[in-house]
């Protein structure tokens, strides 16, 4: 193949938000850095606008990276790309977890880390010798992967087209949730990106905040201490406005790291408290068992460090009832939590969960792949009805992203820092309800779901 130009696409989903996509398309950037400087490469971010496609023929490599929740899009843009005579390549979550289906409409399909595949198809194209599939799950050592270039760095405009930068640290996670797709797409061993290289990557990407892609990077403050306190030390030294992290309650555990995470500038951790049913321990791989009082002195813990606390809250597990939504938002009001986000419970494919529900019959026929975005019932509840888990959900995302409740939950948030730093914190303050409403507002386009708070949680059947 006579490769003129490499064209890395992001499908949409989101869109802008008052002028700016949500975040930046990191793989994208990083996979673009492997492209060799000969070959012309651009990233298409369909988030930013409509895709040029017209500028696509036969001798443009195309690749998509797609989750679940998008790889219809993924299909119709791959079928356009290849009816102009384009070779396409399919990698990502999906195409990790559901290969089989990719293949038919692909015509390569990258699963697990294309960082280190991703060469060898560029190559097998140049020589037209191209595989159909593409594996790499041997989860090797982060060093030197994918390190951004500056011709990648000065393409994407970050600072001008999104409101988040992402940023990748450590990869992995050893939790074995139910529903979780991370062990499959990550494995199960955390990796660490040498210190050097992340200091090196903030710096010339010229980012003063960033939200860390990682799986469960506040896991290694058990796992890994040594790596994060010289971590921490050397973010203490970078002129930053803040950055975020997923974690679990056990950073509660740690105190003299909390104190370092807030000289390194780490503003808040979303953690998984995932539900305040005890009854759902079995689904949550162990990092939470529905202790509520733990729950609390976990936030004011953090709290007492100036750390934030996004909470997360899984709703529709088979421990769960109709009075599940009210009790976790009793529990998320007395709590003063930062931010807060609620998903429904989500099969997605390869996770025990899904054979589970396939084996019982649970999953609802006819759902397309768009739906799996978190915020639409696709199975059968265990102690509820379909329209019990889609009513609750509607009523307590309604409540939690009124106008009010995210202002108050931001302002409660700015409160926690010094005056003379309001400046650098008020974003951050606000951002993540306000993100987490962009989400749940696909629901706006039905008739039932309006953005106003009703009086009171109305269950019956």
């Amino acid at each position: 193949m006579d490769i003129q130009k490499i064209v890395l696409i992001w499908p949409g989903r989101e869109g802008r938000i008052f002028g700016k996509a949500p975040g930046s398309p990191y793989t994208l950037m990083r996979l673009a850095s492997l492209v060799p400087d000969k070959i012309p490469v651009e990233i298409w971010d369909e988030d930013l606008g409509a895709l040029p496609m017209q500028r696509i023929d036969g001798r443009t490599l195309v690749g998509i990276t797609s989750k679940t929740l998008t790889i219809e899009r993924a299909q119709k843009i791959a079928m356009d790309a290849r009816a102009r005579g384009a070779r396409v390549v399919i990698g990502g979550t999906h195409a990790t977890l559901i290969p089989e289906e990719v293949t038919q409409w692909a015509d390569v399909t990258a699963v697990g880390e294309g960082y280190y595949t991703w060469a060898q198809i560029i190559r097998d194209a140049l020589n037209d010798r191209l595989q159909k599939v593409y594996t790499d799950e041997t989860w090797a050592n982060l060093a030197g992967v994918a390190t951004l270039s500056d011709r990648v760095i000065a393409m994407t405009h970050e600072h001008r087209d999104y409101w988040t930068p992402f940023m990748e640290i450590t990869r992995g996670c050893p939790r074995d949730c139910h529903f979780c797709t991370a062990i499959r797409v990550s494995g199960k061993i955390m990796r660490h990106r040498p210190i050097d290289e992340v200091v090196d990557e903030i710096e010339r990407r010229r980012i003063k905040r960033f939200f860390l892609t990682d799986d469960n990077f506040g896991l290694n403050f058990r796992t890994s201490p040594d790596y994060i306190v010289k971590l921490f030390d050397a973010l203490a030294k970078l002129d930053l406005n803040g950055w975020t992290a997923q974690a679990e309650m056990m950073v509660g555990n740690f105190p003299e790291l909390l104190a370092m995470a807030r000289r390194a500038h780490l503003d808040k951790f979303f953690i998984g408290f995932e539900s305040i049913n005890a009854d759902n321990r079995r689904d949550l791989g162990g990092k939470s068992k529905g202790n509520i009082e733990e729950y609390k002195r976990v936030i004011d813990t953090v709290h007492a460090h100036g750390i934030g606390v996004v909470g997360l809250f899984v709703l529709g597990l088979d421990g769960d009832t109709p009075d599940v939504f009210e009790n976790t938002w009793n529990f998320v009001r007395a709590s003063e939590l930062d931010a807060v986000s609620f998903t429904i419970m989500t099969p997605y494919p390869g996770t025990e969960l899904r054979r589970e529900y396939v084996a019982q019959g649970r999953l609802l026929p006819n759902v397309s792949w768009d739906k799996y975005d978190t915020a639409h019932v696709v199975f059968r509840p265990k102690q509820m009805s379909v329209e019990q888990l889609r009513r609750g959900y509607d009523w307590i995302c309604r409540r939690a992203y009124a106008s009010l409740e995210i202002a108050a939950r931001g302002a409660r948030a700015l409160r926690r820092h010094p005056l003379h730093q309001y400046h650098r914190r008020a974003f951050s303050s606000f951002s993540t309800d306000v993100g987490y409403r962009q989400t749940v507002s696909y629901r706006d386009r039905e008739p039932d779901f309006r953005w106003r708070t009703p009086a009171r949680l109305n269950l019956e059947t």
